[in-house]
């Protein structure tokens, strides 16, 4: 992992104290990942100065790199440990699978902008973390069946509901993030299934980009 300059490394602390630890986020792992993963280099050069502010960036492609409170809290909500194996629909620039391999997971990220996944795939590589992150094209309401079961599964898109494919590739006792709703408004929920008893949990309102796909919306 690349070690942060001085003046990103600031900001990053600064991050980490005010916007996470601040609003309640504990999770020492978590919050020393969104320490150290260099957010500064997940956004465009013109943004980079914003890296570390309380707010979504523009990426490519119409995307977005969520505020960095939302991905230490889904992280967190994901209960991630060394060793796990974690899908992850939606790569965008990459950020969120730096920071889940920091956790020691090793993750399957699929993207359906090819130019969105290249790109996150240079960058993953740039920082040495290529050998623990598979950046995958397609469908990600589909998921990646060819290396299921996943003891969790991400979604950083909303999604109308969750896909049948991401509960079936889950492992039977896995883990489920995901903002459903419609495209305006979202509650992240976690979903837990032990065996084959579901549980659901709604944690709080967001707005994420429309997850597009045969089981999610159909079109932008």
């Amino acid at each position: 992992m690349v070690k942060l300059m001085h003046a990103y490394q600031s900001q990053a602390d600064r991050m980490v104290d005010r916007q996470l630890r601040h609003r309640g986020l504990c999770d020492e792992a978590v919050l020393e990942a969104m320490r150290v993963v260099p957010r500064h280099l997940f956004v465009p050069e013109s943004h980079q100065a914003e890296a570390y502010a309380d707010r979504a960036l523009p990426t490519m492609e119409g995307q977005t790199i969520s505020q960095p409170y939302i991905v230490a809290l889904m992280t967190q909500l994901l209960r991630v440990t060394a060793g796990l194996r974690v899908l992850e629909v939606g790569t965008g620039s990459g950020y969120q699978a730096a920071v889940l391999v920091h956790l020691g997971a090793r993750v399957v990220t699929v993207e359906s902008h090819a130019t969105l996944a290249d790109s996150a795939r240079l960058r993953l590589a740039g920082l040495q973390l290529d050998d623990r992150v598979e950046v995958v094209v397609g469908d990600g309401t589909m998921g990646w069946p060819q290396r299921s079961p996943y003891d969790r599964i991400i979604v950083t898109a909303a999604a109308p509901q969750t896909p049948r494919a991401l509960r079936d590739q889950l492992a039977g006792d896995g883990r489920i993030v995901i903002p459903l709703g419609d495209r305006s408004s979202q509650q992240l929920v976690v979903l837990e299934r032990r065996g084959q008893r579901w549980t659901e949990q709604t944690q709080l309102a967001c707005r994420f980009v429309s997850l597009v796909g045969a089981d999610g919306w159909h079109e932008l």
